[in-house]
């Protein structure tokens, strides 16, 4: 077996709370009966195809992940199929979302094989973002009557740029939704939001720097985020009594690999508070670890300003020793996960 078939096997969990009796990818068998409430014929439902790269690629995990994200989705557009409200292309929904989900995280696995400084595997991972819109616009055409191009399309924004998505990317998003705007699929008032999502995309992308802003702790001291020394830095934009922040300060402090980083000074936690009510941000800052860095935006440059674009919080950045975006606006474990990984 492949290891880019064992790293599809093992992906189904991401988006196992979506698969509502969906089929596991591979049979290549018609489903047995129709969705409930439809009319379709057995014969016009269909499994997700298996994406397997060739053994020339065993034995280098690089090249077979190149070459199932570039192929992935060719045998599911190469055939024709229904688009309804039970099913893509024929394929169920649930299946059709798991197969989304599973390309996803092929896609954000090989990006943790680039680095700031070397952004080649995120390039690749882009251009294979713009071929699978391209199989999009061209099934749309192919069948101007179908709702495929819709259906695919909110799925895509869905999972890689909705703020609770475990598997949202703005960098995998940025050529998806900049091809989203232009597109002649895309209804008028939707291309302006479209370009509004690309310019949001663009701010602070991987490898770039983000700019820099002072803080001032509770007991008054100021600093800036440059000002910071570490071979890593999480920043972290939380409110005090934020039921998902408390989440994430309880996941951060679980981990031992996080803790020893810390403990190594390798790493920084900056936490900051960007809203206005300072005095209740006081009152809790108790609650915050002493061994990070905690403090509030003192000019409301963050809130106000457009450097960085915090769409909800909590939100967290992990940023290399120079200041360049590793992880923009991340799922926790994705960061944890990461950070982790530099201490084995």
């Amino acid at each position: 077996m492949s290891k880019v078939r064992f790293l599809l096997l093992a992906i189904l969990a991401l988006a196992a709370c979506r698969n509502e009796g969906g089929k596991n990818a591979g049979d290549s068998k018609a489903s047995a009966t129709a969705a409930p409430g439809t009319k379709a014929e057995a014969s016009e439902f269909r499994h997700f195809p298996t994406i397997e790269a060739p053994k020339i690629y065993d034995d280098n995990s690089n090249s077979a992940a190149e070459y199932t994200l570039e192929h992935f989705w060719d045998a599911f557009f190469s055939v024709p199929g229904p688009t309804d409200s039970a099913r893509v292309r024929g394929v169920p929904n649930a299946e059709f979302e798991q197969a989304l989900a599973n390309w996803l995280g092929i896609a954000l696995s090989f990006k943790n094989t680039a680095m700031p400084d070397s952004i080649a595997p995120l390039q690749f991972i882009q251009k294979c973002a713009a071929r699978f819109f391209g199989q999009i616009e061209t099934a749309q055409k192919a069948d101007s009557a179908s709702a495929l191009f819709p259906r695919i399309t909110e799925a895509v924004a869905r999972y890689m740029y909705d703020p609770n998505s475990p598997l949202r990317d703005e960098d995998i998003y940025l050529p998806f939704v900049e091809k989203l705007a232009e597109s002649a699929f895309t209804s008028h008032d939707m291309r302006t939001a479209y370009r509004y999502e690309a310019s949001r995309c663009r701010i602070n992308r991987f490898g770039q720097k983000v700019p820099d802003f002072g803080y001032k702790t509770a007991g008054g001291d100021k600093g800036t985020l440059y000002g910071v020394r570490a071979e890593y830095t999480m920043l972290f934009f939380s409110n005090p009594g934020c039921e998902s922040c408390k989440s994430i300060i309880d996941e951060i402090r679980l981990s031992q690999g996080v803790s020893a980083l810390i403990a190594d000074r390798r790493l920084a936690v900056v936490n900051i508070y960007i809203d206005e009510e300072v005095a209740e941000w006081r009152k809790y800052c108790h609650n915050y670890p002493s061994t990070w860095i905690n403090g509030y935006d003192y000019t409301f440059s963050l809130r106000d300003g457009g450097g960085y674009d915090i769409r909800a919080i909590p939100s967290l950045y992990l940023l290399d020793s120079d200041k360049r975006v590793i992880m923009k606006d991340a799922p926790t474990q994705r960061v944890v996960s990461y950070l982790e990984s530099k201490t084995r």
